[in-house]
Parts: C-alpha cells; sequence; structure tokens
C-alpha cells in the first residue's frame, strides 16, 4: 500500500495543488522559482528597453560631438527631465542584462550536464541571484560615479 505525502507518520505538509490570490503572500516560492520569475521579467524589460539600449549605443559611438551629447544626458538630464532618472533607467537595463544573462548560463549549465537535482537547483539559484546583484551593484557604482 503506497501512501501519499499528507498520510505518512512525522511528514505533515501541506499539499498545494492550485494557489489562490489570496495565499500568494503566505506561499514559499523556491529560489529556483524566483530566478525563472526574474528571467522573464528581465527578458522582457530588456525588450521595451532595446530603443533606449540602441539610443545610447549609437549616440556614444558615432562621433565625438553625440558622445558629449550622450554624457550631458546623464550629468545634466534632457526635456526638464534630470539626468539621475536616465541614469536609473541605465542601471535597469544593466539589472535586466545581468539577471538574464546569470539566468540563462545556468539554464545552458543544466541543459549541458543534465544536472536536475533540487540541490543543484537551489545552489545554482541562489549563485545566477548573487552574481548578478553583485555585478549589478559594482557596476551601478561605477554608473552613479561611487568610485
Amino acid at each position: 500500500m503506497v501512501m501519499s505525502l499528507k498520510e505518512q507518520p512525522g511528514k505533515a505538509r501541506p499539499v498545494y495543488r492550485n494557489i489562490h490570490v489570496t495565499q500568494l503572500a503566505s506561499y514559499r516560492l523556491p529560489p529556483a522559482g524566483w530566478v525563472s520569475i526574474l528571467h522573464r521579467i528581465s527578458g522582457f524589460s530588456m525588450f521595451l528597453l532595446l530603443p533606449f539600449a540602441i539610443w545610447m549605443f549609437d549616440t556614444s559611438v558615432t562621433s565625438e560631438s553625440s558622445f558629449e551629447q550622450f554624457s550631458s544626458l546623464f550629468a545634466y538630464g534632457i526635456a526638464g527631465l534630470p539626468g539621475w532618472i536616465f541614469k536609473l533607467v541605465a542601471f535597469a537595463l544593466i539589472w535586466a542584462y545581468l539577471m538574464h544573462f546569470c539566468a540563462g548560463l545556468r539554464h545552458l549549465w543544466m541543459d549541458a550536464t543534465h544536472a536536475v537535482g533540487l540541490e543543484f537547483g537551489r545552489n545554482s539559484a541562489w549563485a545566477a541571484i548573487g552574481l548578478s546583484t553583485l555585478l549589478t551593484v559594482v557596476l551601478g557604482a561605477k554608473l552613479f560615479s561611487l568610485f
């Protein structure tokens, strides 16, 4: 006779089949789930910020005067918007790229090595989140001229 997880003595854990909206605040998503969600959000963010990224690249490499325009945008702003707003958009683009890149490397590693265990999934998820956060903080500090 096979017992379900609920019926086994000493292993009374809740079983979630369909999560209602009211349970979202109390539901504990595993790290791999967070990486999956952040991978999708970062991909969508990069798609939305693609025109800004193309403009930044084009303006920064076209000529010396366009590079000065590019630099002054981040220093002084344009059209009544301060420069720090554009730095925040660039920071969001940096985060999106690094999160998507680290999560993508995690997925490629899992596909190449067939490492699909719970422990590896948890550890690699924390590594992807940690590495992308660390790199984002370092590049963000450089963007905001902290060093």
